[in-house]
């Protein structure tokens, strides 16, 4: 299914609220700037391919190509069909991003005891693509995980989940290679301490000026 209709989204900065999804179409060779505004907030991050959305940044195909389990400042984010997706250009000052946990669903806040319908990641994609017009049912389970803290343990099988590192106005820069939709979550976890204090913030991202 293609998307053509939908225009790329303008050069400025964009917020994405607290614990909601926000998305945009820009051009192969575009930088975004993803900005954690308050530092203590864990941000989602997806790329579809405008074409056809059954292609998209996968993060599994990316650990193979680079052989690292989070990519590093150089790295090349690969496509579900192994094609390069997504370039990694600048994280300021350097942090961890994580691609080992999936982004929550509504299943995963009843397993921990929440009741009713909890906002969550992989709805707030979607969200954020109906926004501007991309309208699916594809929920994709491997996000791009930014200032999310998971360590292995000295066994190097566990995994633990640490306090956020984020300082306020860290950023980090990707280049998107393929004419994509960029879909983003204020990730809305309040359990688990993946954002500090459990308390859910917004945060910014800056589709930049091409050139």
């Amino acid at each position: 299914m293609t998307f053509d209709h939908i225009p790329v989204s303008p050069p400025g900065i964009y917020t994405v609220p607290a614990g909601h999804g926000k998305a945009a179409r820009v051009k192969a060779g575009q930088k975004v700037k993803i900005i954690n505004t308050h530092g203590a907030q864990a941000l989602d991050f997806w790329v579809l391919c405008a074409d056809d959305i059954g292609e998209y940044l996968d993060v599994l195909a990316t650990r193979a190509q680079n052989l690292r389990l989070n990519p590093q400042v150089g790295d090349t984010l690969c496509s579900n069909r192994r094609r390069p997706i997504a370039r990694f250009l600048e994280d300021t000052p350097g942090r961890v991003h994580d691609t080992l946990v999936a982004a929550c669903n509504a299943e995963r806040y009843e397993l921990l005891g929440c009741e009713g319908y909890h906002r969550n990641c992989q709805d707030n994609m979607l969200e954020g693509l109906a926004e501007i017009g991309v309208e699916t049912d594809r929920r994709i389970s491997g996000s791009w995980n930014f200032y999310i803290n998971i360590q292995l343990g000295d066994d190097g099988l566990t995994m633990t989940l640490d306090e956020p590192i984020g300082a306020p106005g860290d950023y980090v820069v990707v280049e998107v290679l393929l004419d994509s939709f960029v879909a983003f979550s204020s990730c809305p976890q309040d359990v688990l301490g993946i954002s500090r204090d459990n308390v859910v913030r917004d945060f910014c991202f800056e589709l930049l000026e091409e050139g």
